[in-house]
Protein backbone atom coordinates (compact mmCIF):
# COMPACT_ATOMS: atom_id res chain seq x y z
CA UNK A 1 0.00 0.00 0.00
CA UNK A 2 1.82 3.45 -1.29
CA UNK A 3 1.65 6.40 1.61
CA UNK A 4 -0.84 9.86 1.28
CA UNK A 5 -0.77 10.70 -2.80
CA UNK A 6 -1.07 14.55 -3.39
CA UNK A 7 -1.76 16.06 -6.89
CA UNK A 8 -2.07 19.22 -8.28
CA UNK A 9 -3.78 19.75 -12.09
CA UNK A 10 -3.29 22.86 -13.48
CA UNK A 11 -5.91 23.57 -16.41
CA UNK A 12 -6.30 26.38 -19.16
CA UNK A 13 -9.93 27.47 -18.56
CA UNK A 14 -11.17 28.39 -22.65
CA UNK A 15 -11.75 31.77 -23.72
CA UNK A 16 -15.82 31.57 -23.51
CA UNK A 17 -16.14 28.83 -20.56
CA UNK A 18 -15.67 30.22 -17.57
CA UNK A 19 -18.88 30.18 -16.33
CA UNK A 20 -19.77 26.28 -17.74
CA UNK A 21 -16.75 25.83 -15.57
CA UNK A 22 -17.60 27.19 -12.27
CA UNK A 23 -20.82 25.44 -12.78
CA UNK A 24 -18.55 22.12 -13.54
CA UNK A 25 -16.28 22.60 -10.65
CA UNK A 26 -19.63 22.97 -7.96
CA UNK A 27 -20.90 19.71 -9.36
CA UNK A 28 -17.29 17.42 -9.08
CA UNK A 29 -16.53 19.28 -5.51
CA UNK A 30 -20.16 18.05 -4.61
CA UNK A 31 -19.35 14.86 -5.91
CA UNK A 32 -16.36 13.87 -4.70
CA UNK A 33 -17.62 15.40 -0.90
CA UNK A 34 -20.46 13.03 -0.80
CA UNK A 35 -19.49 10.13 -2.57
CA UNK A 36 -16.12 9.42 -1.60
CA UNK A 37 -15.70 9.68 1.93
CA UNK A 38 -11.87 8.44 1.62
CA UNK A 39 -10.33 11.91 -0.21
CA UNK A 40 -8.65 14.38 2.33
CA UNK A 41 -8.99 17.42 1.00
CA UNK A 42 -10.45 18.10 -2.95
CA UNK A 43 -10.05 21.95 -3.54
CA UNK A 44 -10.78 24.10 -7.01
CA UNK A 45 -8.88 27.34 -7.28
CA UNK A 46 -8.80 29.99 -10.14
CA UNK A 47 -6.18 32.50 -10.57
CA UNK A 48 -6.65 36.52 -10.31
CA UNK A 49 -7.43 36.33 -14.55
CA UNK A 50 -9.94 33.48 -13.85
CA UNK A 51 -8.34 32.39 -16.53
CA UNK A 52 -6.49 29.14 -15.20
CA UNK A 53 -7.75 26.16 -12.58
CA UNK A 54 -5.53 24.45 -10.09
CA UNK A 55 -7.58 21.09 -8.62
CA UNK A 56 -5.33 19.81 -5.56
CA UNK A 57 -6.48 16.45 -4.22
CA UNK A 58 -5.12 14.63 -1.35
CA UNK A 59 -5.89 10.98 -0.88
CA UNK A 60 -4.63 8.57 1.63
CA UNK A 61 -3.26 5.89 -1.39
CA UNK A 62 -3.18 5.45 -4.48
CA UNK A 63 -6.24 3.36 -4.22
CA UNK A 64 -8.11 5.97 -2.73
CA UNK A 65 -7.48 7.87 -5.93
CA UNK A 66 -7.64 5.41 -8.45
CA UNK A 67 -11.35 5.37 -7.41
CA UNK A 68 -11.92 9.01 -7.84
CA UNK A 69 -10.67 8.70 -11.21
CA UNK A 70 -12.99 5.97 -12.26
CA UNK A 71 -15.75 6.67 -9.93
CA UNK A 72 -15.98 10.69 -10.82
CA UNK A 73 -15.29 10.22 -14.82
CA UNK A 74 -18.80 11.05 -15.34
CA UNK A 75 -18.81 13.99 -13.23
CA UNK A 76 -15.14 15.35 -15.11
CA UNK A 77 -16.27 14.55 -18.37
CA UNK A 78 -18.21 17.76 -19.43
CA UNK A 79 -15.08 19.66 -18.51
CA UNK A 80 -13.85 18.12 -22.02
CA UNK A 81 -14.30 21.62 -24.53
CA UNK A 82 -13.78 23.48 -21.57
CA UNK A 83 -10.25 22.86 -19.97
CA UNK A 84 -7.19 22.20 -21.52
CA UNK A 85 -5.47 20.18 -18.96
CA UNK A 86 -1.80 21.01 -18.48
CA UNK A 87 -0.16 19.52 -16.19
CA UNK A 88 -0.21 17.12 -13.44
CA UNK A 89 2.03 17.25 -10.31
CA UNK A 90 1.88 13.83 -8.23
CA UNK A 91 3.43 14.05 -4.54
CA UNK A 92 4.28 10.39 -3.44
CA UNK A 93 5.02 7.20 -4.47
CA UNK A 94 1.90 6.12 -6.80
CA UNK A 95 1.28 2.67 -8.11
CA UNK A 96 1.74 1.48 -11.74
CA UNK A 97 -2.56 1.48 -12.13
CA UNK A 98 -2.64 4.84 -11.09
CA UNK A 99 -0.24 6.56 -13.40
CA UNK A 100 -2.06 4.81 -15.94
CA UNK A 101 -5.74 6.49 -15.05
CA UNK A 102 -3.70 9.73 -14.50
CA UNK A 103 -2.17 9.44 -18.19
CA UNK A 104 -5.61 8.36 -19.45
CA UNK A 105 -6.97 11.48 -17.67
CA UNK A 106 -3.83 13.98 -19.34
CA UNK A 107 -5.16 12.61 -22.79
CA UNK A 108 -8.55 13.83 -22.13
CA UNK A 109 -8.35 16.48 -20.91
CA UNK A 110 -5.55 18.17 -23.22
CA UNK A 111 -2.08 17.79 -23.76
CA UNK A 112 -1.10 17.53 -19.86
CA UNK A 113 2.51 16.45 -18.65
CA UNK A 114 2.63 14.29 -15.61
CA UNK A 115 5.12 14.84 -13.48
CA UNK A 116 5.87 12.51 -10.17
CA UNK A 117 7.76 14.29 -7.29
CA UNK A 118 8.84 10.93 -4.66
CA UNK A 119 9.10 11.94 -0.90
CA UNK A 120 12.50 12.21 0.12
CA UNK A 121 12.49 13.08 3.77
CA UNK A 122 9.63 14.16 5.81
CA UNK A 123 6.27 13.23 7.67
CA UNK A 124 2.60 13.61 7.55
CA UNK A 125 -0.02 13.87 10.12
CA UNK A 126 -2.97 13.59 8.33
CA UNK A 127 -4.85 12.15 11.05
CA UNK A 128 -4.83 15.27 12.76
CA UNK A 129 -6.58 17.14 10.26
Amino acid sequence: MSGPIISIDRSEILEGKLEEVEQAIARMAAFVEAEEPDTIAYEVFLDPSRTWMTVMQIHPDSASMGRHLEIARPVFAPFAGLIRLAEIHVYGDPSPRLLEQLEAKAAALGDATTTVHRLERGFARLGSL
